[in-house]
């Protein structure tokens, strides 16, 4: 009892700063409210050891030569996307109905078009880069609907948040583990289309190259691609303009050949999306822990 007692007392600590910036901000339109937290991110990177240490260890392992100036300020701009992306994603009912903000490209969508023209699934790949949740609003555009992947937050506060963000992009939500693959390969026999996120740090995944060094990542998505002859496609939400607008880009599915040299292939494809516009990943993922 006071094991769980305490768990819940510091669920409550980690998440009243969280809860105390979208309260102060609540009465603002939504840019200026997800301008707002996209600041507070910033100073945080800027001003917090802990976080400026963790950002640092990842960015000089891809970025050796750069000076701690341009470091830092690659950091504080890192934290001004994911605050506005983390409050996007929590609004994320009001985000998707913001259609001009979202403008969409690509060979990709118009395979995905097809896939679901002949009552086929399609799964959607892509990383923690830009505002990944554009790229679902941009689907539901198109009058289809993407499910989403995602690993539950352990604090009960921000996994309540969070999957209601999610689900509000589109359904079905459905978590990491043997439970949610089960009624995920259900949803793309069906017909539906899947969004996954892979450029978490997947311990039981195999050494791809990302970003040029070696990686544990999960084989999943090529997998799942290559057994139900479903399409797997790269798509990006990248921010334009002043962060308020996105260009979503869907890529070509990536060739069916086997799940190391197809997963190898996304990873290419998110470096080369990173390394354009460093700011807009989250360098905070502990990537390359493990290995």
């Amino acid at each position: 009892m006071i094991s769980t007692s305490l768990k819940s007392v510091l669920h409550h600590v980690k998440y009243f700063p969280l809860w105390s910036a979208l309260t102060v901000l609540r009465w603002r339109a939504f840019d200026l409210r997800s301008r707002g937290l996209g600041t507070t991110f910033g100073v945080i990177m800027r001003c917090f050891p802990p976080a400026r240490r963790r950002f640092d260890r990842e960015a000089k392992r891809v970025f050796p030569n750069m000076k701690r100036s341009a470091r830092a300020h690659l950091g504080q701009n890192m934290g001004r996307h994911m605050g506005r992306t983390l409050f996007e994603i929590y609004h994320d009912a009001e985000f998707q109905t913001q259609h001009h903000k979202f403008n969409a490209s690509g060979s990709g969508l118009v395979a995905l078009k097809e896939a679901h023209a002949v009552g086929k699934g399609a799964i959607i790949v892509s990383g923690h880069f830009g505002q990944w949740e554009a790229v679902r609003a941009a689907i539901k555009m198109q009058g289809l609907e993407s499910g989403a992947v995602y690993r539950p937050n352990k604090n009960r506060h921000y996994e309540r948040r969070i999957f209601a963000g999610i689900e509000a992009g589109g359904k079905p939500v459905l978590a990491t583990g043997r439970v949610g693959t089960k009624a995920l390969v259900r949803h793309l026999r069906g017909g539906g289309i899947i969004s996954i996120l892979l450029d978490e740090k997947y311990s039981e995944g195999v050494r791809i190259p990302f970003l040029g060094y070696d990686a544990l990542t999960s084989l999943s998505a090529a997998q799942l691609a290559l057994k139900y002859g479903l399409p797997m496609i790269p798509a990006y939400g990248t921010r334009t303009e002043d962060g308020n607008a996105f260009h979503v880009d869907f890529e070509a599915p990536i060739p069916h050949t086997d799940s190391i040299t197809m997963t190898h292939a996304f990873n290419d494809s998110l470096s080369a999306r990173i390394m354009a516009d460093p700011e807009q990943w989250y360098w905070m993922l502990r990537r390359w822990d493990g290995v």
